[in-house]
């Protein structure tokens, strides 16, 4: 079996590759690429996942990878790699900081996640999180606690890429941030979800909805969400996160009230 802290160590190592090339595009004012009404997809992207797949492959070139760009990998290694060169791509094209790098570490048997690393470059932050063994920002255990008020919360919404594409799908998801909306001070529609988890994951924001979202953040996400001891729910595509669980009934109840 692959060595845990081996996976960590070169999960950490590609983050901070991908990193430090979009934290010097980002600083040269790089907004090349290709936009249209939903989505934007950065020159930025390609260069950052050629600093990173490398760096997993050379490690364990058994492991089947899935890379936003290069496309999936097969392979027979116990894990399977999930690379996002660039979450966030529309905040980094429109000179926004909230970005990252993110890769996700999952059993290749269960699809199950076991291992994330986050870089957020334009801040030089770094997340890891592993299964049974929390949350570390900066080197330092985080968890999702929070003593604010559902009243003056603060909620990310994510949705997927392919939501807005759908207008059955972008309707559900208008009525879900109305149900939360009026429960909440404020939602904040995430266009960088492995960010937002990483706040909650600190108990910066107080909650997290995800409807259909994208497999490359998704795992992330998730793991940041259980392993910072998130109370979390989920029913098909509809993914919820909370401090606690009070909150997370509260929070599920609007939704399913506006639904």
């Amino acid at each position: 079996m692959t060595d845990l802290d081996t996976v960590e160590s070169v999960a950490r190592a590609a983050a901070l590759a991908g990193g430090a090339e979009l934290r010097e595009r980002y600083r040269n004012g790089d907004a090349a690429g290709e936009y249209d009404e939903t989505d934007v997809k950065a020159a930025a992207d390609a260069a950052a996942e050629a600093r990173m797949l490398p760096v997993v492959r050379r490690a364990f070139p058994d492991h089947p990878v899935f890379a936003e760009e290069a496309g999936r990998f097969d392979g027979t290694g116990p894990y399977r790699w999930v690379i996002d060169p660039l979450d966030g791509t529309n905040d980094f094209a429109a000179g926004l900081p909230t970005f990252a790098a993110s890769v996700a570490v999952l059993d290749a048997e269960d699809d199950e996640p076991a291992l994330a690393a986050v870089r957020q470059p334009a801040t030089e932050e770094t997340y890891l999180a592993r299964r049974d063994a929390g949350v570390t920002y900066e080197g330092e255990r985080v968890t999702a606690e929070s003593d604010v008020a559902l009243e003056a919360s603060t909620v990310a919404m994510i949705v997927g890429r392919d939501v807005p594409r759908d207008t059955s799908l972008s309707g559900r998801a208008d009525a879900i941030r109305e149900g939360v909306a009026g429960e909440v001070k404020r939602t904040i529609d995430s266009w960088a979800p492995t960010v937002h988890s990483g706040l909650l994951a600190r108990g910066r924001i107080q909650g997290l909805v995800q409807f259909h979202p994208d497999e490359e953040e998704r795992a992330v996400t998730e793991l940041f969400a259980s392993e910072a001891g998130a109370a979390v729910r989920r029913e098909g595509s509809l993914y919820v996160a909370a401090p606690d669980g009070e909150r997370l009934d509260a929070l599920w109840t609007a939704i399913d009230d506006a639904r």
